[in-house]
């Protein structure tokens, strides 16, 4: 074993090199998001509820693959194939569970109407999603949901835990918003990398230069803002895209004051 293999850090080798990205990017998401594991502790609790403890799932939008990783620690029964566009990300994923023969990742655009053609299962226990969809316009969003009613089994559960604000309470969201705000300042001037901060030093490592350098032709440069297109709707307008997309079943399972999780049951 060389020094390397026993780093820690962007500069390490192998599996601690996936490591070290895999809990960075975590890092990070916390610091927008300080109830990240509640939210995740949740998604699952609801899948072990309508579906039971060896589901196969769907992680959607998947990232680096923090649901997948997650659910396979949780469930080791479980399966999972994660689907996402972003290179960089999906290198990392790739590289973290290279070991891991529960888990597949699969590239793919979901404003494609054909991308399930690439799934390797027709059909899936559970679809889970968080902190993504608010990436995609509305209507991609609705006729997302359709697609995904296609993919679940019957009896099978979409759980959407993402950015929902309220806009019949202008002033709880002005409050909530001023409060994390100063947290987050104080937690940047203590030296948390912030988003852009993230993809910076992704791009600066060796291994990660050119997937993210593709994944910035794709949506963007992080520095300058790449949520432009993405549209954010309340929970309220989920649970009845939910159901006009043919779910049986649909409701808010869980909230905090700027986010919420919304559970289709098909």
């Amino acid at each position: 074993m060389t020094q390397a293999d026993t780093e820690t850090g962007p500069g390490a080798a192998g599996a601690e090199r996936w490591r070290y990205w895999q809990e960075s990017w975590d890092r990070q998401q916390e610091w927008y998001l300080p109830d990240r594991e509640e939210r995740f502790a949740a998604m699952l609790d609801a899948v072990e509820a309508l579906v039971g403890a060896e589901p196969g799932v769907l992680d959607l939008a998947c990232g680096t693959g923090s649901i997948t990783g997650r659910l396979l620690r949780r469930f080791p029964g479980a399966t999972s194939t994660g689907v996402d566009l972003d290179p960089a990300l999906l290198t990392i994923a790739r590289g973290h569970f290279a070991d891991e023969p529960r888990a597949a990742f699969v590239t793919a655009d979901l404003r494609d109407e054909r991308w399930t053609d690439a799934l390797p299962h027709r059909s899936y226990d559970a679809v889970l999603t968080s902190t993504a969809l608010h990436w995609l316009r509305t209507d991609e969003l609705r006729a997302l949901y359709g697609r995904l009613a296609g993919v679940l089994r019957d009896g099978g559960v979409l759980i959407n835990a993402d950015h929902m604000p309220d806009p019949a309470t202008p002033r709880i969201n002005e409050a909530v918003n001023a409060f994390h705000r100063a947290r987050r300042e104080r937690e940047k001037a203590a030296g948390t990398q912030d988003w852009a901060d993230w993809w910076a030093a992704a791009a600066a490592d060796p291994v990660l230069a050119e997937p993210a350098a593709e994944r910035f032709r794709i949506f963007g440069d992080p520095v300058a803002g790449d949520h432009a297109d993405g549209e954010t709707q309340p929970a309220a307008w989920h649970v009845e895209a939910l159901r006009a997309a043919g779910f049986a079943e649909a409701r808010t399972v869980w909230a905090s004051p700027a986010d919420a999780m919304v559970l289709g049951l098909k």
